[in-house]
């Protein structure tokens, strides 16, 4: 299992950052790599989705579900498939702003990339979730 945390600070309010960020709908526009999200069903707790994505060019796939829902507060979602992980966002207000911190347990699938890969692409994902959250400071700051 790996591990990713990150944070920013948003100049806009918890509320627009929550809710552009806990809606799976939006995650192709900011999330590097998502190419798709589809079947999203349910709302809060229990909001279930189906995803495309790729790593290193590898096209995977899988679902997502909300487990923990706290408005403008916290959101955790599991995954399975081709990436098997928790997602845990947690929002503050911040100076007049966000603070946005994301922690990320995964798996790599390692059949599907090979172990020499493994390392390579632990730090590509670091990057990418870095690169993340600054799409969404800029989605919603412009």
């Amino acid at each position: 299992m790996s591990t990713i945390a990150n944070g920013i600070n948003i100049n806009a309010p918890v509320e627009k950052v929550f809710a552009y960020v806990t809606d799976p709908r939006t995650a192709p526009e900011w999330f590097v790599g998502m190419r798709e999200v589809n079947d999203v069903t349910g709302s809060g707790a229990g909001l279930h989705y189906h995803w495309k994505h790729t790593m290193i060019g590898i096209p995977l796939h899988g679902e997502g579900t909300i487990t923990e829902y706290v408005p403008n507060e916290r959101m955790v979602v599991k995954t399975k498939g081709g990436v098997t992980g928790t997602f845990a966002y947690t929002f503050t207000s911040h100076e007049g702003g966000t603070k946005l911190d994301v922690e990320t347990e995964y798996t790599i699938p390692v059949p599907v990339l090979g172990k020499l890969a493994e390392k390579l692409v632990l730090k590509r994902n670091q990057r990418e979730s870095e690169m993340g959250l600054e799409n969404v400071k800029e989605r919603l700051e412009g």
